[in-house]
C-alpha cells in the first residue's frame, strides 16, 4: 500500500483530501500538533494520527521517515512578516531537507494563485512573497534530488465548511449594509473537492523523466467562472436567501478607507476577518494565468460555484 504523510490535514482542505486519499487506497499519516484536532477524520480506515510539532526539525525528520510521498497544506492567511516566513518559508526548508535525507519520491505543495515565478519578492503582499519563497525552496530541492514535485496554486476555495461564502452570508444576516474593500478584485473560486482530487491526481502521476514538467510541475486550481468580490458577496446572499435573495446593499470602499477598516479588524478577537496584507494580495487578480496548466491538465472538469454553493448555503 502506498503511504503518505499529510501536513495540515485537519483543516478545511486537508480533511477533504484525507477522505479522498483513503478512498484511493493510500495509507495516511496525519501529522498534527494536537490529536484532538483530527477527531473529525480519525475514523478513516487507513489513517494514523501522529501528534508532532512539524516546525521542530528533528521531529519532522522522524515523521517523514518511511513514507513515499508528502503533501504540505500548512499555511496562514494573517500574521506578521516573521510569522509568514516561519510558516511558508522555514517549514518548506525543513521539509526539503527531510525529504532529501529520507529519499521521498513525491511531494505535493499547496501554494497560492498570484505567486510570481521569476521574482517572488515582487508580489504585493507578505503572504504572496513568502509563498513564492517557499515554492523556490522546494523547487531547488526537487531539481537537486530528482524528487517529483507538484506545486498547486489554488484560487479562493469554496465548499460546505468554507470560511468564505459562508462568512459573507452570515455577515449579511446580521448587518444592514456590507461595506467592502477591494470590491472589484477578481477571483476564480475552486471547489474543495476539485482541489483534493488535484492532489490525488498529482500523486498518481508516474515518477519518470519523460513526465510532463518532471521533476517539477505547477498547476493552477481555478473554477470555470470569474467573479469580482462584490459579485461573490451578492451571490452568497442570493443562494442563502438573505432578504429573499436580494442581500444587503454592498458599499464599495475606497482603498484608503478599506485599509483603516482592515487595521481595525486585525485587532478583532478570534482572528481578523480581513487584514491589510489581504488587501495587498487583492491587488493581483486571483484568476488563471494564460498558458499555465489548470485542473483540466489533471483530467478534472472544474465545478461551478453555483452548482455546489446553492446546496450548502441554503441549508446553512
Amino acid at each position: 500500500m502506498k503511504n503518505i504523510l499529510v501536513l495540515g490535514g485537519t483543516g478545511f482542505v486537508g480533511a477533504t483530501l484525507c477522505e479522498h486519499l483513503a478512498r484511493h487506497g493510500w495509507a495516511i499519516t496525519l501529522a498534527t500538533r494536537k490529536r484532538s484536532n483530527a477527531r473529525h477524520v480519525q475514523h478513516l480506515p487507513t489513517l494514523t494520527v501522529v501528534e508532532v510539532d512539524v516546525h521542530d526539525e528533528a521531529a519532522l525528520n522522524r515523521v517523514v521517515a518511511g513514507h513515499t510521498a508528502v503533501v504540505n497544506l500548512i499555511a496562514i492567511l494573517h500574521g506578521t512578516p516573521e510569522a509568514f516566513a516561519y510558516v511558508h518559508v522555514e517549514l518548506p526548508k525543513k521539509l526539503a531537507r527531510a525529504c532529501q535525507v529520507h529519499g521521498i519520491q513525491q511531494c505535493v505543495h499547496i501554494s497560492a494563485l498570484g505567486v510570481q515565478d521569476q521574482q517572488p519578492d515582487a508580489a504585493p503582499s507578505h503572504y504572496l512573497r513568502s509563498k513564492g519563497r517557499g515554492e523556490a525552496v522546494l523547487r531547488g530541492a526537487a531539481c537537486a534530488s530528482g524528487m517529483d514535485l507538484t506545486v498547486l496554486r489554488p484560487s479562493v476555495i469554496f465548499g460546505a465548511n468554507d470560511q468564505f461564502l459562508n462568512l459573507f452570508a452570515r455577515l449579511q444576516r446580521v448587518f444592514p449594509i456590507m461595506p467592502l474593500a477591494g470590491a472589484q478584485a477578481r477571483f476564480q473560486p475552486v471547489w474543495v473537492v476539485d482541489a483534493a482530487n488535484a492532489v490525488v491526481r498529482s500523486l498518481e502521476l508516474s515518477v519518470r523523466p519523460d513526465a510532463v514538467g518532471y521533476p517539477v510541475r505547477t498547476v493552477e486550481l481555478c473554477g470555470p467562472d470569474v467573479f469580482t468580490l462584490k459579485e461573490l458577496v451578492q451571490l452568497s446572499a442570493r443562494l442563502s436567501g438573505v432578504c429573499g435573495g436580494r442581500g444587503r446593499p454592498v458599499i464599495a470602499l475606497p482603498m484608503w478607507i478599506g485599509r483603516i477598516q482592515a487595521l481595525v479588524m486585525e485587532w478583532a478577537p478570534g482572528g481578523p476577518l480581513m487584514s491589510r496584507d489581504n488587501l495587498d494580495s487583492m491587488r493581483v487578480d486571483n484568476v488563471a494565468t494564460p498558458g499555465v496548466p489548470g485542473l483540466e491538465a489533471l483530467g478534472i472538469k472544474p465545478t461551478s460555484v453555483q452548482a455546489i454553493a446553492a446546496l450548502y448555503l441554503k441549508r446553512a
